[in-house]
């Protein structure tokens, strides 16, 4: 992978993971969903955490980067989504009586609600299904944090990407989904490697 794109309007990175991403061989390019009209010249999208919630009018308001990205995905271009990403992802979201179309490539719709739906450190471990995965009894946890108020997207297609534990060992579950070339949680992963 040479050229990486981070967006600018999702603002929640770990800034080891962008490192770690550098030292793979990345050169991260930036760009803004509220106001760019095209991609740059990019091989693949990492769209962390944000508050899309906050720019629900101006994301939807720009068609055409949302069909840019949404072409490129259906060509195969690597996606990789945290939270606010995944969200924006979604066919819609929808927050205090307010419901706006977003980029569409998850048929799915994205829902706010005014208390927190997921909150707190978690370790993960790899179903498999993952771009990552080990395979067999060596999957490794990965560590994480969740802490967003929205719905999880439910598409009832995809395939669960992690196994989710909190700090006192209880199961949280299945995470995240695979879907072509989209990998996405509402979980944001610590790259502790």
């Amino acid at each position: 992978m040479r050229r990486l794109c981070c967006n600018k309007s999702f603002c929640f990175y770990y800034q080891q993971n962008l490192d770690d991403l550098r030292k793979a061989g990345a050169r991260l390019l930036f760009f803004n969903t509220l106001s760019d009209k095209s991609l740059p010249d990019v091989d693949a999208l990492y769209i962390g955490g944000g508050f899309p919630e906050s720019f629900l009018e101006q994301l939807e308001s720009n068609q055409a980067l949302r069909h840019e990205i949404k072409s490129a995905v259906e060509s195969g271009m690597p996606v990789y989504a945290e939270c606010g990403g995944l969200m924006y992802l979604a066919r819609t979201l929808s927050w205090r009586g307010e419901k706006r179309k977003m980029v569409g490539i998850i048929d799915a719709d994205a829902v706010m609600h005014d208390r927190p739906q997921g909150r707190g450190y978690t370790r993960l471990r790899e179903t498999g299904d993952g771009p990552w995965s080990a395979s067999g009894p060596d999957r490794r946890e990965i560590a994480a944090h969740e802490f967003h108020y929205a719905s999880e997207i439910e598409t009832g297609a995809d395939e669960p990407l992690l196994r989710a534990h909190d700090a006192s060992g209880r199961d949280l579950g299945d995470h995240g989904l695979r879907r072509g070339s989209v990998t996405g949680a509402f979980l944001h992963l610590i790259d502790r490697a």
